[in-house]
């Protein structure tokens, strides 16, 4: 049986979606009718099937190293920390000006086709489990195509957030349909928000089964968060073909759907009944100190029950997350390892000034320091900013032992999120009710922890709708920096060009040091901290313009405009955070390998028709 699994795997992982050509595989049996009975009635063989799903997220170029180091900056509150001057294939895709021939993302290999491998993976978990598990009788064999059904929709999600429009695959592939065009992204989303409701009564709560003990495993809870999260997107803004139009080269316009089934009136009240029944479940809460949910982030906690709902299950030596997105580390050593990378992106430089002195959100997200090879502690320049979610010194020697591969688990979902979601929904239908003011007011509370008072005086004195709207934006900025959601959130909400020109203004005023930031002298001092693995810095806050007493470093001219030093502000940098309108080139195209292989079926559309 172990050989039927194996077989059935390694047939998927042949067939390269879009891109492969045709081969006698696709005109077999595989597996053959016995062998597919056997497998998919069988619980064990059948989660092998659906390891195999998940499998194709660690491949090189797929979620380990294209999707997720690459998708998701720039935004208001995230950019590419790396620029510097020299304008190339890397600076194009966070920039808002890839090009289809991007040779980080055009790869037969790339995340676009090992996306939909997954995909294929799971059309064959979903299609056997159907034809021969017991479903109605086999709880576990039910949750089994529920987790299928929900990572097919997961995936589909990140190919829509990415490419807007794509093809629709919800049967495994014969030589009769190996080649597809574009869909409307409608389409999609329609299915996947059916296969969610479908999915969801079939699926454990956290720590309900032996499946769901950890976060690495899908749960009802997140397959209900994701619901919401989908149906905010589909009902939500974004580029797109006229009807009709989609894989005809059409530029396209941000708009709405048209689709009667996607409008908030249809999917508000259903989300929000969804993160209702997340919220009142028991079975999912905010850890209480913010600074212990990433330490155990860091340190491979998957415990199911506490704050996170799912992760990307990368194993102990895969995935390349705090490798690409912890605090810079040019080699030290620490816990006996020696680290190095980290610092590819980081918070925009304005975003520290963003959050008032006693959120404790601020420190844990935005970092100015960088660990050297001797393992000095030194500031990093105003330009550099780092997430201080994530660092080397907090993770755990075992499991990791080196190398670019961290064993990170990238967090998919939080409940803070369903918090916020639930918030903005109630708000949109029934105005900021006690219920809307509430959930704002958990993840509020948390940040101000010690100062919760202020936290409830703040939410209870938002008016109307529009002001709790406004303050869920600038919220979930201030509680997702660096865990990339905000793309998503400021296209649906058509905030994406206007929050980026005034932010690229707001870089300048800081560089300035005009504006809201006329206060600053320039100079800052720093000084180890006590935990003798950070820096404090003195010299940015409002209260901090004149020299501190005791023992610190000073540094003239720390905030400042040279054109010459990579740490400061030059216009060129500045510039990066877009070349284009954000608003045309919100998506990446597909890419020209995928397209040459098409055979002429797809064609694309936004700015990158031809």
């Amino acid at each position: 049986m172990k050989k039927t699994v194996l077989y059935i795997i390694g047939a998927v992982a042949a067939i390269s979606m879009l891109s492969s050509c045709e081969n006698g595989i696709l005109d077999q049996e595989s597996p053959s009718t016995f062998d597919a009975a056997t497998v998919y009635s069988n619980y064990a063989l059948a989660e092998g099937t659906v390891f195999g799903i998940t499998e194709a997220f660690a491949e090189v170029n797929s979620y380990r190293g294209r999707f997720l180091p690459w998708y998701g900056y720039n935004t208001d509150c995230e950019w590419y920390n790396t620029f510097s001057k020299t304008y190339d294939n890397k600076n194009e895709i966070t920039a808002y000006g890839i090009t289809t021939n991007n040779d980080q993302l055009n790869q037969s290999n790339g995340p676009f086709n090992l996306m939909y491998t997954a995909i294929e993976r799971a059309n064959l978990v979903i299609e056997g489990i159907r034809n021969y598990g017991d479903v109605k009788g086999d709880a576990d064999m039910a949750y089994l195509l529920g987790e299928a059904l929900t990572l097919r929709a997961m995936v589909y999600y990140d190919l829509i957030k990415a490419w807007g429009d794509v093809p629709a695959r919800f049967t495994p592939v014969q030589s009769d349909n190996l080649y597809v065009a574009k869909s409307s992204r409608d389409v999609i989303f329609n299915q996947i928000l059916a296969d969610l409701d479908e999915a969801i009564p079939y699926l454990y709560l956290p720590g309900e089964s032996a499946a769901t003990q950890q976060t690495d495993r899908i749960n009802k809870l997140f397959a209900e968060g994701l619901y919401a999260r989908i149906a905010l997107c589909a009902s939500g803004y974004a580029l797109r073909p006229d009807d009709g139009c989609v894989g005809t080269g059409d530029a396209g316009t941000v708009r709405l759907s048209s689709d009667e089934n996607l409008s908030k009136e249809v999917l508000y009240p259903k989300a929000l009944a969804y993160l209702k029944d997340v919220i009142n479940s028991g079975k999912a809460s905010l850890i209480a100190d913010y600074e212990t949910l990433w330490r155990n982030f860091n340190s491979y906690d998957l415990a199911a029950g506490n704050e996170v709902l799912y992760c990307i299950p990368f194993g102990n030596g895969r995935g390349r997350w705090n490798y690409t997105f912890a605090i810079k580390n040019e080699g030290a050593t620490i816990n006996g390892v020696a680290f190095s990378q980290g610092g590819v992106a980081g918070p925009l430089p304005t975003m520290w000034f963003k959050y008032e002195d006693n959120d404790v959100r601020r420190d844990l997200t935005c970092v100015n320091y960088s660990w050297e090879k001797t393992g000095a502690i030194t500031p990093s320049g105003i330009a550099k900013w780092y997430f201080g979610k994530y660092r080397f010194e907090w993770m755990d020697a075992n499991p990791y032992g080196g190398g670019n591969d961290d064993g990170i688990k990238p967090i998919v979902m939080r409940y803070s999120d369903v918090l916020l979601m639930a918030a903005e929904i109630e708000n949109e239908l029934n105005g900021p009710s006690a219920f809307a003011k509430q959930c704002l007011l958990d993840v509020r509370s948390r940040a101000y922890k010690g100062n919760e008072s202020v936290a409830e005086a703040y939410v209870n004195g938002l008016g109307g709708k529009d002001a709790f709207f406004n303050a869920i934006v600038d919220e979930r900025a201030l509680e997702f920096c660096g865990e990339f959601l905000r793309k998503g959130d400021l296209i649906r909400w058509n905030k994406l060009s206007s929050n980026l020109k005034a932010a690229k203004a707001d870089l300048y005023a800081l560089r300035d040091k005009t504006g809201d930031y006329a206060y600053l002298t320039g100079d800052i001092y720093y000084r180890l901290g006590d935990d003798e693995e950070s820096l404090v810095i003195w010299g940015l806050g409002k209260t901090e313009q004149t020299a501190p007493e005791g023992e610190w470093e000073e540094v003239k001219n720390y905030v400042k405009y040279d054109d010459k030093k990579k740490s400061d502000l030059y216009e060129a940098k500045i510039e990066n955070l877009y070349i284009n309108d954000p608003d045309q080139w919100m998506f990446w195209p597909i890419f020209d390998n995928t397209v040459s292989n098409s055979q002429g079926h797809i064609v694309n559309d936004y700015a990158f028709a031809k």
